[in-house]
């Protein structure tokens, strides 16, 4: 019985120090984003708005 109880505590340990370095690195990603490109029909539909 004691041995099923180390050994659960191992697992517990283990799983708790990998979803912790799992987490830690998930906040450290940098998020980046693409810049807008103009698409030439965006303009034209606010031209035609405009009349």
């Amino acid at each position: 019985m004691v041995t099923v109880l180390i050994i659960s505590i191992i697992i517990v340990l283990v799983v708790l120090i990998v979803s912790l370095k799992v987490t830690s690195k998930a906040y450290q990603y940098k998020h980046t984003i693409d810049p807008s490109v103009e698409d030439p029909n965006d303009a034209s539909q606010e031209r035609k708005t405009d009349v």
